[in-house]
Parts: structure tokens; sequence; C-alpha cells
């Protein structure tokens, strides 16, 4: 007998007091205390005949749905950097730069990737669909590279400035001609493994 098992890079569970909405208001969030947040689960996948050449159905999970989840977390983790100093190399938790912002938010929602410049951030992942590029959690980079943030929405971004610490900025002119692209940060992996059940 043969069953697929869904293993996950990472379970959650938080409590929400507040979210940011996209023009930076907070307002309490309708999460109630102790909700669980499931990132992924296991689902086991019936045996196929092995005169059935087709594979087994797919789960019907996606990225999207994890996604929806999180990002209250992220808003979460977000606020609660507003207003820490910038200090270069520094990833909190009362001081950071740049890319130890980007890393430090991501990682308390247990997004977990190697810490970097944001240039390394850059190489390391893909760029988002073109409906992705001014979505919440996108990373948006500026002046070659040198620096990087969290898009908030089409109107601004989350991001650790030297002379004003971690701030919402609006793409304003002076971000905009500055902007070198996007990327996606990409979500904990979901692998299906094969298990080979004994015969004896």
């Amino acid at each position: 007998m043969i069953c697929a098992i869904l293993v996950s890079t990472a379970v959650a569970q938080t409590s929400v007091r507040s979210q940011l909405k996209p023009s930076g208001v907070a307002e309490s969030a309708l999460i109630v205390s102790d909700d669980p947040v499931v990132i992924s689960s296991a689902t086991a996948v019936p045996a196929r005949s092995l005169e059935d050449p087709k594979p087994a159905p797919a789960s019907k999970t996606t990225g999207a749905l994890a996604w929806t989840k999180l990002q209250p977390m992220l808003w979460e983790a977000i606020d609660e950097r507003l207003g820490a100093r910038y200090r270069w190399g520094s990833e909190g938790p009362y001081r950071f730069d740049c890319s130890g912002f980007v890393w430090s938010s991501f990682h308390s929602i247990g997004i977990d990737f190697e810490r970097g410049s944001a240039r390394t951030l850059w190489s390391r992942f893909e760029a988002p669909a073109a409906a992705e590029t001014f979505k919440f959690g996108t990373l948006v980079f500026f002046s070659h590279q040198r620096h990087v943030g969290i898009v908030a929405d089409e109107k601004g971004f989350f991001h650790a400035s030297r002379h004003h610490g971690v701030v919402y900025s609006p793409f304003n002119d002076y971000w905009k001609k500055r902007i070198d692209g996007f990327r996606r940060v990409p979500l904990p992996v979901r692998q299906t493994l094969p298990v080979v059940a004994s015969t004896r």
C-alpha cells in the first residue's frame, strides 16, 4: 500500500490583538485568542492500482490559503517593530537595518530563510507575478539592491530607514525613481513523500 504524507516546514499558533490596515491605521482583528493557524496538514491519499496509470489527485490546499492565514501575523510583526531605531547589521529586537527588519519580520511568523543583505535577498528570491507586485508582503528593492522593504500596498511600504528607524513610507517620487524591482518570499514548502507499507 502506498500513501502520501504532506510535510510542512512550519506550524504556527498565535493570538492576534491588532492588525494594520493597508492605510496604516490600527484596528482590532476578528481573530479569537488562541485561534490555531495551521499552515499545512497531513492528508492520506488513497493507493492506486498498478493498472491505473493516473496519479492520485493532488491536495486542493494552496499557498494562497496559507498566506491568508499568515498575513495578520506579518502585520502584527511589522507593527511591533514600527518605531525601532536603525543600526547597520542589526536584526532586532530593538534596532534593525533594512534587511534585518525584513528577515526578523518573516522569521517571527515561522517563514525562515538565511539572513543576508538586500542584494543577497534580491538574488535568492524570485520575482512575483505582475498582480503580486504591490501586494502586502512582497519585498521591494531600491538603489541597486542596497535597500529593501516590505510592500504594504500600492501606496507605500515598511522599511528600516537610516534616519527614521522602522517606518511606513509612501511610494512618492523619491522612492519610485529608485525602485529596482520586487521579490516574493516563498512560503514554507510542502513536500509529498511516498511511504511504502510493509507487506509482512
